[in-house]
Formats: structure tokens, sequence, C-alpha cells
């Protein structure tokens, strides 16, 4: 039964159905007297549940005729605005057209529940969006280029070797220069160390062992010595850690290939004729007067 509902070829009869329906409804709605509104019951209902949302209460008869009231306004609005074809053309109305028949689309789509199977298929298909990234634990020392000048390699080199030599007593914070950003980082993201550091120092990063001081590496500031103290490989998650991610991602892509098989069905109703441009004209050619 699952497999079924889930058919594309169900949702679409769903769909013509639906559209069936609302086309029914539409020309109901034309009163074959033109001049002739009627206010349902059930249209009354409507605007009474519609205040009571907004408002959290019903609304008192006093606002319940004022919303009568407005709504015989807008529809003798509506009519006449139509009888004098201010609809045709229009950008705005034609663009919230369009909109709604996608919202109609959308709404038969997500009516389709996703199995776990459904999900996994999903996430191994995209697993370089969905893969977690690589994260970073380091620490790093930044040297000025423009204050050590020809002697920044020497004085890089005799700190590298100092730093190491301490090892884990090496006092980070009373060597190298004044940096913005800071000298200790905890599981930072790949993605993360590109954007403070750069996509050069990121590299270089990636490719160091941890648990000794290693450099200089570039970055858009200097050069920076670091040491990486843990290093945390970039991995495709399982379902369930990701299972929130994965079904928003899922529905957006049923929902993106269901408006398309949509239009792609109502496109076939009609004759597309694409005219070709009409020439640009070419002004005329300045002649060099003659002195």
């Amino acid at each position: 039964m699952k497999r079924i509902l889930r058919e594309p070829l169900l949702h679409f009869l769903l769909l013509g159905t639906a559209i069936f329906l609302a086309y029914s409804l539409a020309s109901k709605r034309r009163s074959p007297e033109p001049g002739k509104i009627v206010v349902t019951q059930g249209l009354i209902e409507h605007l009474a549940t519609g205040f009571a949302k907004t408002w959290q209460r019903p609304p008192t008869e006093q606002e319940m005729a004022g919303l009568i009231r407005d709504h015989v306004r807008e529809e003798v609005f509506c009519r006449e605005a139509m009888t004098l074809g201010l609809d045709k053309d229009d950008t705005v109305i034609r663009r919230r057209l369009r909109q709604k028949m996608e919202f109609l689309s959308d709404d038969i789509t997500a009516q389709t529940e996703p199995t776990d199977a459904d999900l996994n298929a999903y996430l191994q298909a995209h697993a370089t969006t969905l893969r977690v990234e690589p994260r970073f634990t380091f620490q790093q020392v930044y040297l000025n280029p423009q204050q050590h000048g020809d002697k920044l390699a020497h004085v890089a080199a005799q700190l590298l070797a100092q730093l190491n030599q301490d090892g884990n007593k090496a006092d980070v914070e009373a060597v190298g220069d004044s940096f913005l950003l800071e000298r200790g980082f905890t599981a930072v993201a790949a993605g993360e160390i590109t954007k403070q550091f750069g996509e050069a120092f990121a590299a270089k990063l990636s490719g160091l062992q941890p648990g000794s001081w290693q450099g200089p590496i570039e970055s858009g500031y200097g050069v920076h010595l670091v040491k990486v103290r843990e290093r945390n490989e970039g991995r495709l998650p399982a379902l369930a850690e990701v299972r929130e991610a994965v079904r928003r991602e899922w529905d957006n892509a049923r929902r993106l290939e269901g408006n398309e098989k949509f239009y792609q069905e109502l496109l076939k109703r009609y004759t597309v004729t694409v005219e070709d441009p009409a020439p640009v004209k070419k002004g005329p050619k300045k002649v060099a007067e003659a002195k």
C-alpha cells in the first residue's frame, strides 16, 4: 500500500483531480447573473475561522458584519477589475497565479512520506554535500613579514626550534607577533579555517601530522608556525546523525521534481512558438568630416 501511495502517477492523478475540482469551484463561483453576489454560509464560516486564527477569539456580530462588508467590497472591485481586463498582462498577478499552481503541486508531493531506505539512498547519492568536514584542533604563532623583513626566515627557524624544544611547556602567548585571531583553535571545521586563514593555509594544515610544531605556513596575514594537536577526518555520517537535514533536502528535491513533472505534463497541452528576435537596428555610421 505504501508503495502505491508513493507512485508518481498516483500523485499526478490526485493533482489532476485537485485542479479539476478547483476549476469546477471557480466556474460555480462565476454566477450566471453578473450583478449577483451570494455570501454563502460556508463563506461566512470561512471568514469567521480566519478571524479566529488571527485574533485567537471568535468575531463579534459587528466584526462579522464588517468582514462580510469587506468581502463584498473586494468581490465588487475584483469583478469590475476583471471586466476591465486589469488582470491581463499584470506581472504581479501572473507571478501570484504561477505560485498558486506550484503550491498546488507542492501540497500533493508533500503527502509522500520517505522510508529509511529512501533517505539512506539520498544520503549516499549526495555524499559530497552532506559529508562531515574534517576538523582540526591546533595552535598557531604569527610572524609579521613587515616587522621582520629579510630576517623573517631566520626568526621563524629559531622560534620553531625553541617551540619544539619546550614541547608542551611552550608559552605560546609569549612568543610571536600580535595577531587579530586566536592562538588556539578547537575542533574547527576545514571550511571555517579557509574562511579565516585562506585556502593556501587550510591546504597546508590538512597535510600536517599532529604532535609537533611545523612551518612556516603562509596565509593572507603573513606566516605562521603551527602545531596540530588533533585531526578528525571527514566522513559520511550515519542517517541517524543527520536525519533532519537529509529529510529537508529530500523533501525539497521531491518538491522540485514534482513541480517539474507537473509543468511538463501541462506543457504537453500547448504548442509553443518562439519567434526570432527582431534584428537590432544599427545607427547611422559616422562619417569623418574632411578638414
